[in-house]
């Protein structure tokens, strides 16, 4: 497997997110638009399913994990130390994945991070419940499909151990797969992001050669 960290500025950030805001014409209140984490995890899915060259009926996914904290009502605190997130997918084939645009693929995201409310965690709870299972990575994650992981919100670089400021985040061994990404802050700050991508060598290879995704590499 191949590890690579991807620098995205806030030019590219928001180029992104006008982007599929504009394809998907999905409106313009703070809650129907596309956000950058949407925009953004779109562009990844494609790109990453694009250098797999996939057949086109593959079925690929694209999840992300999500904070279950203010989703509950009533809403459990941020402060809250136990594990209260889930994960929420976009799912489609590889085919109909390329031949759509961003804005096509970041509402399908934007729309499952929308509809996750309280009843559908109250009802993922009470069936986990009748039918508690121990998770592992294979349950969910398979050779063709995406999992946006950490967040740039976490304060990395914001850690002080006395040693001054950190120069660069990078996860551990675990949870390793091939498409896997990582998000973190962008260690310049300024609401840039560095994403922490694990691929086969194959695919890196052919993401690194796309020109259409080094393009918004800043």
């Amino acid at each position: 497997m191949r590890e690579r960290v991807f620098h995205f500025s806030p030019e590219s950030l928001a180029k992104l997110k006008a982007r599929a805001n504009q394809e998907c014409n999905h409106g313009t209140t703070s809650n129907s638009k596309i956000s950058t984490l949407q925009s953004l995890s779109a562009h990844i899915w494609r790109c990453i399913t694009r250098a797999r060259n996939l057949p086109a009926t593959t079925i690929t996914n694209c999840w992300m994990s999500i904070n279950n904290r203010s989703r509950l009502d009533p809403p459990l605190s941020n402060e809250y130390f136990g594990n209260c997130a889930q994960v929420v997918r976009g799912t489609t084939t590889a085919g109909e994945l390329l031949e759509h645009g961003l804005g096509w693929a970041a509402l399908k995201l934007h729309r499952a991070v929308a509809s996750h409310d309280d009843a559908v965690i109250r009802e993922w709870v009470n069936a986990w419940i009748e039918s508690a299972f121990v998770y592992h990575l294979g349950q969910f994650f398979d050779p063709y499909s995406v999992m946006m992981g950490s967040s740039p919100r976490f304060d990395m670089y914001g850690v002080e151990f006395g040693l001054g400021k950190a120069v660069a985040i990078r996860s551990g061994y675990a949870n390793k797969f091939d498409g896997k990404v990582s998000l973190y802050p962008g260690v310049e700050g300024g609401r840039s992001m560095d994403l922490e991508i694990c691929l086969s060598p194959q695919s890196m290879g052919a993401l690194e050669s796309d020109m259409a995704f080094m393009d918004t590499v800043a």
